[in-house]
């Protein structure tokens, strides 16, 4: 038979008197002796976390509540008494018998035997020692538990929970456990279980879920609805998560702890479940830094801040226009160097002109570095050989942290193209005359090239670096403490009008930049501002702008399409019409207006198809009016571009609803928006599949995938030098 984790062996009895019979029988784990005698061990398994699932979680737990109500007397109130080592060692070396189990398992099997002893003495107590008021009651040995339970145990059993100091205790903690704040309501299934039913529900690819995730199911009813204050309480924990900046956190509490405002705890983790601890999540607490430490911390951050100018620079002398330059819009494939892939020297011109490294170039049309666009005026290198190892890299491997040419040995980097000399042969084994150039300097990718994604996996098996997740938020936080932003001043992005179709500045203040270091609802400004970043780094240098285009959602909002419809109606039907020679799909990131909620409608004027993608998960019924105008802008359309259809076909315009990641908490969507747009553009699709792009397809992004698009926003911004 089965038993469960929980506290209670026999959750399914009810309080009453001592020789109240109990149709359930006791746990006698018949299948696993018999497994155990034919010589074949029960394989189990574990989460992440170091928590017993299935299959044969339920069963190894089972076996030790038996093995326990078997080896230790109910008398024994303290689990760390000394005497009861021999018993420990006899319940683990059964449980070897009979389990395929690791040895460094032993304390997570003792400790859940201290529980489950823990739990049956306390439904004796509950069951049998006590009427439905509470009352104690002078019961006999139950017949049932003669076998486990002697008289004197029991008498003694019976006297320790007589005594005053006793009830004093066990009336704190019932009436503690009768009415709980946010009560458990997965009956027997613990949190390691429902973890795992969720992951497999959601086919997800995620080994855990963030705690207050976890908190949050596992206080969701049958009936699948969940209490109004448990809701809150989860979207302040999603607010926070976004909301923390590493860099200044000082509250050693988890997300879950500081939403409920209660203390966190030393041996567990809030909304995790028994056998997860602090150390076996490597949680470790943070002290609050000194004076002398945040000095430290601002210094370096405002050294990397001039170092990004200083590159900057470099990269005008050598000869590059500014990015946002639009004629300099890099095309990833330079005529004057063979095409394809070629030995080369490579060259800087700090502070003296000289050759720094030897590798190989690779000169193809849309070669990507790390699956992003090249910077401008610059290709694909693979470095072979460092002559100057400490010599700074002219753009910095934002993957591998690499900044120095040492450092990029067997890796890809981007080299100015006019830093590039073609014609080096890399040698295949070390001569006695190469210029004096060490054997020890050479790398395994001069004799052999080496993908890109293999290098990361083994990056990932020897525990190289990863790539600061906050590194360009710390560096404009820094940068923004220098400047006259907090005083009410903005800066100004301009807008090349093949972006919207016109020309204009898009002004940022510090609510700006404070939704995106801090992670609140973007504004309209901040939105405008990434689709340059996609215009300007993966539209152009792919040649994508030729099947995208952007609507500003500054004059396509709700708000404005009520106002003003027929404004909306002029400004969208010229921008299709700008373009009716070919298909193409245009992105309109729709507001509800008055700073509400964000959601992107892609829209194929050709096809005459509208893709509604909603992190909400609501319908375009939701916003009959946008609907409405849409519809009209793709009829009018088609009446200019003189294409004749039926009268019962007029209003046949395909609306497609996607099912895309749904957000969480209450200000993620626009986060959202902007990523449906940059996986779009990286799928180079203008067609979006209704259950959306196999490559990205998830349940929600996580909260690395949201920062993603916070640093990309923070590095653009900076690149711009408009601050």
């Amino acid at each position: 038979m089965m038993a469960s984790n929980e506290d209670h062996p026999h959750g399914d009895e009810t309080v009453g008197g001592a020789e109240r019979e109990i149709k359930r029988g006791i746990t006698v784990m018949k299948k696993v002796i018999r497994d155990r005698d034919r010589g074949v061990l029960i394989k189990v398994h574990w989460n992440e976390g170091g928590q017993l699932i299935e299959p044969n979680g339920s069963t190894l737990t089972s076996f030790i509540g038996a093995l326990v109500r078997n080896e230790v007397p109910i008398t024994c109130d303290n689990w760390r008494n000394k005497q009861l080592n021999e018993a420990k060692d006899k319940i683990w070396s059964e449980i070897k018998r009979c389990f395929d189990i690791e040895e460094n398992r032993r304390d997570h099997c003792l400790k859940l035997a201290g529980k489950l002893l823990r739990g049956f003495r306390t439904f004796l107590s509950t069951t049998f020692l006590r009427d439905t008021e509470g009352t104690f009651v002078d019961a006999e040995l139950p017949s049932k538990y003669a076998s486990l339970i002697s008289p004197k145990e029991w008498e003694t059993f019976k006297s320790k929970r007589k005594t005053q100091e006793f009830k004093s205790v066990s009336e704190t903690n019932r009436q503690r456990a009768s009415s709980p704040a946010y009560p458990y309501r997965k009956g027997r299934v613990g949190y390691g279980r429902l973890e795992q039913s969720i992951l497999t529900k959601e086919n997800s690819s995620e080994t855990s879920l963030p705690a207050h995730v976890l908190w949050k199911e596992a206080r969701v009813g049958k009936d699948g609805k969940i209490k109004e204050d448990v809701q809150q309480i989860f979207e302040k924990c999603e607010t926070l998560s976004q909301s923390i900046v590493p860099y200044e956190d000082t509250d050693c509490r988890s997300i879950l702890s500081r939403a409920l405002d209660v203390p966190e705890y030393s041996g567990r983790v809030r909304g995790k479940g028994f056998g997860i601890t602090q150390k076996s999540l490597n949680i470790k607490k943070q002290k609050t830094p000194s004076n002398k430490e945040l000095q430290q911390t601002l210094e370096a951050l405002k050294a990397e801040v001039l170092e990004l100018r200083k590159e900057r620079e470099r990269d005008r002398a050598a000869g590059f226009k500014d990015t946002s330059d639009k004629d300099s819009i890099n095309c990833n494939f330079q005529p004057t160097i063979p095409e394809g892939i070629s030995p080369c020297h490579l060259y800087l011109a700090r502070p003296t002109y000289r050759m720094v490294g030897k590798g190989k170039v690779h000169n193809n049309l849309g070669e990507l570095l790390h699956t992003k666009p090249l910077p401008t005026g610059s290709l694909k290198v693979s470095v072979d050989i460092a002559l100057e190892k400490d010599a700074l890299l002219p753009h910095p491997d934002d993957v591998s942290d690499a900044t120095l040419l040492g450092d990029a040995i067997g890796s890809f980097v981007a080299w100015p193209t006019d830093l590039i000399i073609v014609g080096y042969e890399t040698p295949t084994k070390s001569k006695a005359k190469d210029k004096g150039i060490a054997r020890e300097i050479e790398s395994v990718a001069s004799q052999k090239e080496i993908p890109v994604a293999k290098k990361t996996e083994i990056s990932k098996r020897t525990g190289a670096k990863k790539k600061n997740p906050s590194k360009y938020r710390a560096c404009l936080h820094t940068y923004l403490e220098t400047t006259d932003i907090s005083d009410g001043c903005v800066r100004l992005i301009p807008m090349d009008g093949a972006i919207f179709g016109f020309e204009y500045a898009e002004s940022l203040g510090k609510e700006d930049f404070d939704q995106i270091l801090y992670h609140t609802q973007l504004s309209v400004g901040v939105i405008n501002t990434y689709m340059r970043y996609l215009y300007d780094k993966l539209m152009g240098p792919r040649g994508l702008e030729q099947r995208f285009s952007f609507l500003n959602p500054m004059k396509t909002n709700l708000t404005e399409m009520i106002r003003k419809p027929d404004e909306v109606r002029t400004y969208v039907v010229e921008r299709f019409m700008a373009d009716t020679d070919r298909e193409k799909l245009f992105f309109l990131p729709f507001n509800t207006g008055d700073g509400g909620h964000w959601l992107l409608v892609a829209i194929n004027p050709f096809k005459e198809i509208v893709y509604y993608l909603d992190s909400l998960h609501n319908d375009w019924t939701t916003y009959p009016a946008m609907k409405t105008i849409v519809d009209t802008i793709i009829q009018t359309v088609r009446a200019q571009r003189k294409i004749q259809v039926p009268k019962r076909k007029a209003n046949n315009i395909t609306w497609n609803r996607v099912e895309c990641p749904r957000q969480r908490n209450n200000i993620d969507c626009g986060y959202y928006t902007l990523r449906f747009m940059k996986e779009t553009l990286l799928m180079d699709r203008t067609d979006i599949p209704s259950d959306y792009f196999d490559e990205y397809r998830c349940a929600y992004y996580s909260k690395d995938q949201l920062d993603e698009i916070k640093e990309e926003l923070c590095q653009f911004i900076i690149e711009l030098q408009v601050l």
